[in-house]
């Protein structure tokens, strides 16, 4: 694991792409739905709440930004009613859609992940239980649904410097004091690099 901070009430970790990777297969043994839902928060940024809502109608291929797009409804970040917004697909989990969504014979407004967010949380529970080892338990019995989330915006904004406007909008901050926590402190590997620059 990238990181595990358990220094105040709530647990955090941060996984590696590897690790993504991992519990997402871990969850697909138990059906392809679990692993989808699992990409889609660890892959694509959506909160656990917003898992069951995004269909083939909602995805669109943006010809001006040669990207994936889809839309979400989710949590407004200053309160008040659900704010919809355009979040970012990575193409390989858009063809893992395609395949999936024919597998199924979903219809175009027929949601990708029909569960609820309990079970969506509870998923991942089960999944990091399955690549649990006696070394890493204590880590691994520590993620959370929120965490796939977590390691996706800080490798994002930390990893890769995508700015922070886009890392807003496509994850849906409504402002800076939202996302702020997410600038968590780089890794070996990116402080490597950057000083090498």
């Amino acid at each position: 694991m990238v990181r595990l901070d358990d220094s105040g009430d709530v647990t955090k970790c941060w996984l590696s792409p590897d690790e993504l990777s991992r519990l997402e297969k871990a969850a697909g043994v138990d059906g392809w739905e679990r692993e989808v839902g699992l990409q889609l928060m660890g892959r694509c940024g959506l909160r656990a709440s917003e898992v069951n809502y995004p269909s083939d109608k909602k995805l669109r291929y943006s010809e001006k930004g040669e990207v994936w797009l889809f839309e979400v409804r989710g949590k407004n970040t200053k309160g008040g009613s659900k704010k919809i917004r355009d979040a970012w697909m990575p193409d390989d989990v858009a063809d893992d859609i395609h395949k999936f969504s024919r597998e199924r014979d979903l219809a175009p407004s027929d949601p990708w992940v029909d569960a609820s967010t309990s079970s969506v949380r509870r998923w991942v529970k089960e999944a990091a239980q399955m690549v649990t080892t006696d070394a890493d338990a204590t880590r691994w019995n520590s993620v959370s649904s929120h965490d796939l989330r977590r390691s996706w915006a800080t490798y994002h904004l930390v990893e890769r410097q995508v700015d922070v406007r886009t890392m807003m909008s496509i994850g849906g901050w409504s402002d800076y004091s939202a996302i702020e926590p997410y600038l968590a402190e780089p890794t070996e590997t990116r402080i490597g690099a950057a000083m090498r620059k």
